[in-house]
């Protein structure tokens, strides 16, 4: 998994990058708040693990900028300051997590393995959305699972995004209709499960974890199995 260090301080820096890397994560590093925002809208990251008090732009406005630009990939806060003011700043600005200075980087690795477990799930930048091996590249419209191109028409497309957006929750047939077709839900139609048998022969059907399914007599999640 790929994680983006935002660190001004150099040998905590190197610390913590070798820390994670010795636990298999792969680490960019920024050591501002300008440039971290370009990696961060450019790439798809599993956590961004932050300090408050870095050039350019503070954590909590990096935070602000960034959820505000649809970036949803979870963010450790890492700071010195411990008030309580302090953390809710933080969270009211999008962060999922505050650690304060000083702390054992065991922690830290605990917290960071936390949220990329629970966000394995849906990692999002402005540009690209992915899940579980599936792949959104919003801007060019093209999908990818494991690596391998996937065809979709337009509105697989977006049946598929809506899926993706709202992975883990069950979708009734009738949201889905009134998202993706936007048009209010007519029961005799079957559009609906036409169009998600489409999607499973082209999402599922070559691969062995299955993601699409049904949840009988109430609608359609994607999951992990």
């Amino acid at each position: 998994m790929k994680i983006l260090l935002v660190e001004d301080e150099p040998k905590t820096s190197q610390a913590i990058r070798q820390g994670l890397e010795e636990s298999h994560f792969d680490v960019d590093v920024a050591y501002d708040g300008l440039i971290a925002k370009r990696l961060a809208l450019k790439n798809a990251y599993a956590v961004i693990i932050s300090d408050v008090i870095i050039p350019g732009l503070n954590g909590f406005e990096l935070i602000k900028q960034l959820r505000a630009q649809g970036v949803a990939t979870p963010v450790l806060l890492l700071t010195a300051l411990g008030e309580v003011e302090d953390k809710v700043s933080g969270f009211d600005a999008g962060a999922d997590q505050y650690l304060t200075k000083p702390f054992q980087f065991s922690e830290l690795l605990a917290r960071v393995r936390a949220l990329a477990k629970r966000t394995t799930a849906v990692g999002m930048t402005a540009q690209t959305l992915s899940y579980a091996g599936l792949e959104m590249n919003l801007d060019a419209k093209q999908v990818k699972r494991e690596g391998k191109s996937v065809e979709l028409t337009a509105r697989e497309f977006a049946l598929l995004e809506f899926l993706v957006r709202n992975q883990g929750r069950v979708l009734s047939k009738m949201e889905i209709a009134e998202h993706v077709w936007d048009q209010n839900f007519d029961s005799n139609t079957n559009v609906v499960e036409v169009y998600i048998n489409y999607l499973r022969k082209k999402i599922d059907k070559d691969f062995p974890r299955k993601l699409i399914h049904t949840q009988f007599g109430m609608g359609y999640v994607l999951r992990e199995e």
